[in-house]
């Protein structure tokens, strides 16, 4: 069965078209180690570069599963860069060994007491250091209208949630909204806004989808639930470049994009595919999250991108027996980063078990309970963002 299970699989992948190259995914050498067992399951390599659309993935991993004799499809996304790069070879007779090179040559020169401790940054290396190849230069899509990161330090402090419900609440003041998702590695907002299938594509633009009034675009709609993302930066930079100019967005008032966390390639991609008119960074009360919202705000100071605000997730938790502010997870850790960036504190969003329950099923806060504080103070960030930009 092994034999034949291998015929069909490679007779299903012969028939998907590489548009970049004008050829099957085949002989485009996309796919490597097909791999095949007695009880139908397979898994192969899929090599992607930056110029591939990213939804070949799924296209792949759907036509094996419509293979008779398969019952599981895994699918391994690589970046093609990686494919032939050559294993290391054996020291040569007579060379120092790897460690006793890391010892002498590897190993960290400590910091002159006193010094400050510093990372290299973009565009402060000495121009030999610099790459012959000039980053791209960052395009204007007007119809986009006030272009708004949402970012974070770290994970799990509510960015999403933050993204998504600011996003509604927008469009509940009137104004045309599109949400991205650029958090390439967890993208959420399909699951908060109650949204999740393959967008349409017309005339060679992908349709985004809508909910609540706002236009959603994120790779959840295009990879499979369990599926990996497994990408290095320069497919994060081709998918963020094709939501931007392949999505028929229409005409918006805010184009909000829901980073991941961190401080990594998504969010240089971004600032390099499009002009940024803000970054709003989310945190919670303690200290341990400002600290590292702290590097995400200064990340976006240094290519000049305005940070528009300091947004205070899970700040207190309002008594439902005697209505008194809880802050059960530390307080004024948003007001203290706000302070430290000169930037204004736009909101405190109270924590409050409906946002979790109402993110869960798709329907966020603002749209379940709008009259709730959580709800209310969301609201107030809508109009306090319109103000700003």
């Amino acid at each position: 069965m092994t034999a034949n299970l291998q015929e069909r699989v490679t007779d299903a992948l012969s028939r998907i078209r590489n548009n970049r190259v004008g050829t099957n995914v085949l002989e485009a050498e996309m796919i490597r180690d097909i791999a095949t067992t007695t009880d139908g399951k397979v898994r192969l390599s899929l090599f992607l570069t930056p110029d591939d659309d990213a939804a070949v993935v799924r296209e792949v991993r759907q036509t094996l599963q419509q293979v008779p004799g398969v019952t599981d499809v895994r699918v391994d996304v690589k970046d093609a860069s990686q494919a032939n790069k050559p294993s290391p070879r054996a020291a040569p007779t007579g060379a120092r060994s790897p460690a006793a090179a890391a010892s002498t040559s590897a190993a960290p020169i400590p910091p002159k007491a006193g010094a400050s401790r510093t990372l290299p940054v973009m565009g402060q290396e000495t121009q030999s250091q610099r790459a012959a190849v000039p980053a791209p230069t960052p395009i204007a899509y007007p119809h986009l209208g006030h272009v708004i990161a949402i970012s974070s330090g770290k994970g799990g402090v509510g960015k999403s949630t933050v993204a998504s419900n600011l996003a509604i609440a927008l469009a509940k003041q009137g104004a045309r909204v599109g949400l991205m998702d650029a958090d390439i590695y967890g993208p959420n907002i399909p699951r908060m806004m109650g949204v999740n299938s393959q967008p349409p594509v017309e005339n060679e633009k992908i349709i985004p989808l809508q909910a609540h009034g706002v236009k959603i675009m994120s790779l959840g709609f295009m990879i499979e639930r369990d599926q990996p993302a497994i990408w290095r930066g320069p497919i994060i930079m081709k998918i963020i470049t094709q939501f931007l100019r392949d999505v028929q967005w229409g005409e918006l008032d805010y184009f909000l994009v829901d980073m991941p966390p961190g401080t990594g390639d998504a969010q240089l991609s971004l600032v390099q595919a499009t002009m940024v008119h803000g970054a709003i960074i989310v945190t919670t009360p303690q200290e341990v999250a400002s600290g590292d919202a702290l590097r995400g705000a200064k990340m976006f100071q240094r290519v000049a991108v305005p940070v528009l605000g300091i947004i205070e997730n899970m700040s207190y938790f309002i008594c439902p027996n005697c209505a008194e502010k809880h802050r059960i997870f530390g307080s004024g850790g948003g007001k203290r980063l706000a302070d430290e960036l000169n930037v204004p504190l736009l909101g405190e969003i109270p924590f409050f078990g409906g946002v979790l329950e109402g993110a869960d099923r798709g329907e966020p806060i603002v749209v379940s309970e709008p009259t709730t504080p959580a709800a209310q103070a969301l609201f107030e960030l809508a109009v306090r963002l319109k103000e700003l930009v």
